[in-house]
């Protein structure tokens, strides 16, 4: 099973890091993110598939033509939080209302029910935990936010699990889609998303694909954008996480696309026997 979704956020909401960190800042850059969506809706046109979009509650005030255009081609509609922080630097309180704001602001557009949550930077983890009760009492049902390896953002790496799976909490349950990872030599290798797909040749992401049973990917607009600026404060490490590959990611995607089958998110909950998946008692 090989789900499609990307993270619709603009090309400057780089995590940790202050010149980016707040809408108070995001107003110092240019918007690119009509052009980025415009390469990817193209791609998935011509290949006639249906993906989900996890999407912020800021894009659908500030594009609200984007969103409608995601759904006008068939595709998900999902939220990736509405100011793009991440969750574990949040209160309760504040993780709540930013939820619900980007719920509500994608529902408006949308005129369905937002099902599905991302965190940004996957930052539900061990010690944010609580997060998923939000999630549960606020109607979503599905969440992609798992990270079970040890990430710079977090990481969940106690989960315990890389396929479907479900996170039994107080307040009820929620159908889990953690990231996937491949062992090598000790380490959980990601191949699926952002900049590891960026960094890793296509020939080695293909033998990583064949030998998976369940691929969850993440790519983002920026991720196909090799003209973008370069954000001057970051620190070198981070502008080669940044910048590293873009060049070549919409080739290595259309190969992937064209190798392997994906689905929606949607799709994939449809498919799923969730009588015969783990459960993790949280």
């Amino acid at each position: 099973m090989n789900i499609l979704t990307f993270d619709i956020e603009e090309w400057f909401h780089i995590l940790d890091n202050d010149s980016t960190k707040t809408e108070s800042e995001w107003s110092n850059y240019e918007r690119r993110l009509d052009a980025n969506m415009d390469r990817i809706f193209s791609v998935l046109e011509q290949r006639q598939l249906t993906a989900t979009f996890f999407c912020l509650g800021w894009v659908a005030r500030e594009y609200p033509h984007v969103i409608k255009n995601i759904v006008k081609a068939g595709h998900e509609v999902a939220t990736h939080s509405d100011q793009h922080q991440l969750a574990y630097m949040q209160t309760p309180a504040e993780f709540r209302e930013d939820l619900k704001r980007s719920i509500h602001s994608l529902e408006e557009l949308t005129s369905e029910k937002i099902r599905s949550y991302r965190a940004p930077g996957f930052s539900i983890k061990k010690e944010n935990k609580w997060a998923f009760d939000a999630l549960i009492e606020e109607g979503i049902e599905l969440d992609c936010s798992v990270f079970p390896a040890a990430r710079a953002h977090g990481g969940f790496a106690e989960f315990g699990q890389q396929t479907p799976s479900l996170i039994k909490m107080d307040s009820g349950t929620l159908k889990a889609f953690p990231i996937n990872t491949k062992e090598i030599l000790g380490r959980h290798i990601i191949f699926s998303g952002g900049g590891y797909f960026r960094l890793i040749p296509y020939p080695l992401i293909r033998a990583f694909a064949q030998s998976s049973q369940y691929i969850m990917t993440y790519f983002h607009p920026r991720d196909f954008d090799a003209d973008q600026p370069v954000i001057r404060e970051l620190s070198r490490f981070r502008k080669f996480k940044s910048y590293y590959g873009l060049k070549g990611a919409q080739h290595k995607l259309e190969r992937l696309l064209d190798d392997f089958d994906f689905i929606s998110l949607a799709k994939a909950d449809q498919l799923i026997d969730w009588n015969d998946v783990p459960v993790i008692d949280l």
